[in-house]
């Protein structure tokens, strides 16, 4: 036994002193961003069941990633993960890229984003608007121990969305998304939903929102509709958290497998939507709106029209609520062009004529 203490201090003051200023410059940025908007979403033919849509499009950085991407940062500052020194890796290549890359530029960190060689030109070119650096492999599958080959051959911080996204944000209030929602709500006719649908990428949304209704004791249910060709639909209704799947042509939502950050015991219902219906409904959405949406938007009000049909059929008055994840501005090369979905073999005008029905009566067939 030693006879006396033996002390051993990492301490650094300067780089304490980084981090002190990192978590202001982001919470500064967060103090001057007004919360999103709670659209209503108008419904006439299904009266007593009112719709509204989370308008997370109208984040800096244009999409819901810009929540997470914040949460991850502070929680990787917080936790001693990066330093004023430290290369930022993240597996992405859509919406969370972005807003990491945005993040780590607000830092003054350098940010790589590890994606799949078939990327579109334009989500890269939103990345490097933002100072990110696009690194290409070739095989979906791989970039998860690509981006930690490159965090260890660098010195770097693999940031892990998939894992550390249900973690990152306090899920119990302090303005998260769940909170917001209510706050909102509040003077609305039905200010506690009977329903709010959200698709899983990561899954740390709607673990964030099925904790959050949980701790506040709200009755309110969890819907995740879950696109074609995800895991995450299969292994809930299996108990399954090993499945797997060919992953999802939405972008944003579906996996080829369960992530970490995927809690489905949080989770009351799934329903599995095809893509010709998520982008129909995208499509019928900008419609209404007048603006476009993007296909995960789509999926999201696809199970939302469901759950307000249901309600009608039952003599069950209140609200659903949902998120309008970002622009469609991003698809209109993609999804938002009739060629190119007709070359991705998708015919629309069965889910079409399912919600010109759904808009002109309230009935629905899908």
């Amino acid at each position: 036994m030693p006879d006396r203490a033996v002390t051993v201090d990492r301490s650094d003051p300067e780089v304490r002193a980084w981090v002190a200023d990192a978590v202001h410059r982001i919470e500064a940025d967060a103090q001057r961003s007004a919360d999103t908007h709670l659209v209503r979403f108008p419904v006439p033919a299904v009266p007593g069941v009112d719709l509204y849509l989370k308008d997370e499009s109208t984040h800096v950085t244009g999409s819901l990633k810009h929540r997470l991407a914040r949460s991850l940062f502070l929680y990787a500052l917080c936790n001693g993960w990066i330093g004023p020194r430290t290369t930022v890796i993240e597996s992405s290549s859509g919406s969370t890229a972005v807003s990491e890359a945005y993040f780590a530029r607000l830092v003054g960190l350098p940010f790589v984003a590890v994606m799949p060689a078939w990327t579109s030109r334009e989500k890269i070119a939103l990345i490097e608007r933002q100072g990110g650096r696009c690194h290409l492999v070739d095989s979906a599958a791989a970039i998860y121990d690509e981006s930690r080959r490159l965090a260890a051959e660098c010195g770097g911080h693999y940031m892990d969305q998939f894992t550390h996204a249900e973690r990152a944000t306090d899920w119990r209030g302090n303005n998260n998304i769940a909170e917001s929602i209510f706050a909102q709500l509040s003077l609305e006719p039905h200010p506690v939903p009977e329903w709010i649908v959200v698709a899983a990428g990561t899954g740390g949304t709607s673990a964030t929102i099925g904790r959050y209704l949980r701790y506040r004791g709200h009755p309110t249910r969890l819907c995740v509709p879950d696109p074609e060709n995800s895991a995450f639909f299969d292994a809930w209704c299996a108990s399954d958290p090993a499945r797997t799947a060919s992953g999802s042509r939405i972008e944003g939502i579906g996996r080829p497998r369960v992530e970490p950050s995927f809690v489905g015991q949080v989770v009351d219902r799934m329903v599995r939507v095809p893509d010709g219906c998520s982008i129909a409904a995208m499509r019928a959405a900008g419609q209404v709106l007048g603006r476009p949406v993007g296909p995960s938007t789509g999926t999201n009000l696809w199970a939302a029209f469901a759950l307000m049909a249901e309600m009608a059929a039952t003599g069950t008055a209140g609200s659903v609520v949902t998120l309008l994840c970002d622009s469609g501005e991003r698809y209109a090369a993609t999804w938002g062009d009739d060629a190119w979905v007709a070359a991705a073999g998708l015919d629309l005008s069965g889910p079409a004529a399912v919600l010109d029905r759904f808009l002109a009566t309230g009935a629905w067939d899908g």
